[in-house]
């Protein structure tokens, strides 16, 4: 069946598209890649070498915009990029603005948004939103159905559990003065959260420190400690067998 393909898209190689495909105007996709049913790729999209992006995928869509957005997207972002052997799921859909390093993984359903860096060999998981201007290093593993809010720094060789919110805004939305104040988690090397997890504003989870399932932080994490609770405590230092 017949996919609509831009005269200005360069396609590479070996590269094979499905049916019902859109290509927008100057989309380049590297060699090797195979593009599922029913996808669409956004003008500018640079896709690297021997890329998977699975059925109903959408690939470099512009944000959109609405006065009652808290923090509305900027009108020129750079073009979303691919880089070689990344693997979109089944009806992800990846922002312009947005870059993705080689080898990782973009699970079904999963979102992410504009200004969002996500570096080599990492995960993000079914179903996981990750918001607009958000960091997330090497070897990182997001499960399903985590919310990884705007703002957020997560370092390298980082593990968040399924259902894990991550929080930026202390006023819940009302009021201008909340603007001044947005700050999502930031996670250094190492860090893990637990299953079901909430992390409240501006809190850091300091290298290799770990949050227990179910447990709402409100304060730093120190280094190499575990805390659990509502809200958490510290519990134990991590055993250095589990520390990188």
């Amino acid at each position: 069946m017949p996919s609509v393909i831009s005269e200005t898209a360069v396609v590479g190689s070996e590269s094979v598209i499905g049916h019902f495909c859109v290509i927008g105007d100057r989309v380049e996709i590297g060699s090797g890649c195979r593009i599922g049913h029913h996808v669409i790729i956004h003008a500018d999209t640079k896709v690297g070498d021997a890329c998977v992006i699975d059925d109903h995928a959408v690939v470099g869509k512009a944000p959109l915009r609405s006065r009652s957005m808290a923090v509305e997207p900027e009108e020129n972002l750079p073009p979303l990029l691919l880089a070689n052997r990344v693997v979109l799921g089944t009806a992800a859909i990846l922002f312009r603005g947005a870059s993705v390093g080689e080898d990782s993984l973009i699970a079904d359903f999963a979102s992410v948004r504009e200004k969002t860096t996500i570096g080599e060999k990492s995960i993000v998981g079914r179903g996981v939103a990750v918001e607009n201007e958000v960091t997330i290093g090497d070897r990182c593993k997001i499960e399903a159905g985590a919310f990884i809010c705007a703002f957020s720094r997560i370092a390298n060789d980082c593990f968040i559990a399924p259902e894990v919110t991550l929080t930026n805004d202390n006023f819940l939305g009302r009021t201008e003065e909340r603007k001044k104040h947005y700050a999502g988690t930031t996670l250094r090397d190492g860090g893990r959260i637990g299953a079901n997890a909430t992390i409240l504003p501006s809190v850091t989870i300091d290298t290799e420190g770990v949050v227990g399932a179910g447990s709402v932080v409100t304060k730093n994490v120190d280094t190499s400690t575990i805390v659990v609770g509502v809200p958490s405590h510290p519990l134990k230092r991590v055993p250095p067998e589990q520390q990188i």
